[in-house]
């Protein structure tokens, strides 16, 4: 197998139904979500403890959907079945609802970081974010699977909540933006415990 073809030297490239500019917005969109589904590679590198398997099994699983959801954002014809669908968004609102029961309590606007693991995982939620902005830009000029926006929207929810949840396994505290007011309601967890 050859990896080079020659065929993108004068700046074209091969979506599913055409040839696009290497610059064109699908190319934009889907190379975005390659970034993120990079991050969540190396982010899994770091979860290979015991602890995190149920996290490490879930990214996986993530990394299938995330080619699942460049693939839709390449083709340029109906021609083949969207692959991502709602049943995926379901999936990581029901994970984001147990992490956030797991993590402690938050108020404030926290930065980035704690663990290596946690913090590349704030990569691949930042870059997920970029993805969904060029996926909405996108959608204005042409037809798109909305099934991916929707699940990129919950994907960065997700990996904020499973970045929370790392530290806390790991027993390092997340950090509070020090001049953050308080911009997080108090969840029925606090009412329940009343």
């Amino acid at each position: 197998m050859n990896l080079y073809t020659r065929t993108g030297d004068q700046g074209k490239t091969s979506i599913i139904g055409g040839r696009v500019d290497k610059d064109d917005l699908r190319v934009e969109a889907y190379g975005t979500i390659d970034e993120a589904n990079s991050f969540v590679g190396q982010a899994m590198t770091l979860l290979a403890d015991a602890k995190f398997k149920d996290i490490y099994n879930e990214l996986e699983k993530i990394q299938h959907e995330l080619f699942d959801c460049g693939g839709d954002l390449a083709m340029a014809t109906e021609k083949y079945p969207y692959k991502t669908t709602l049943d995926m968004v379901d999936f990581l609102e029901g994970r984001i609802d147990a992490y956030v029961k797991e993590a402690p309590e938050l108020e404030r606007f926290i930065l980035p970081g704690g663990s290596p693991a946690s913090a590349v995982i704030h990569l691949a939620r930042t870059v997920t974010r970029r993805a969904e902005r060029c996926t909405v830009t996108l959608q204005k000029q042409v037809e798109i699977n909305t099934a991916v926006l929707k699940y990129l929207n919950r994907l960065s929810d997700y990996f904020f909540a499973i970045a929370r949840v790392i530290n806390f396994r790991l027993g390092v505290s997340d950090v509070e933006y020090e001049r953050s007011a308080l911009v997080f309601k108090t969840t029925t967890r606090k009412k329940e415990n009343d």
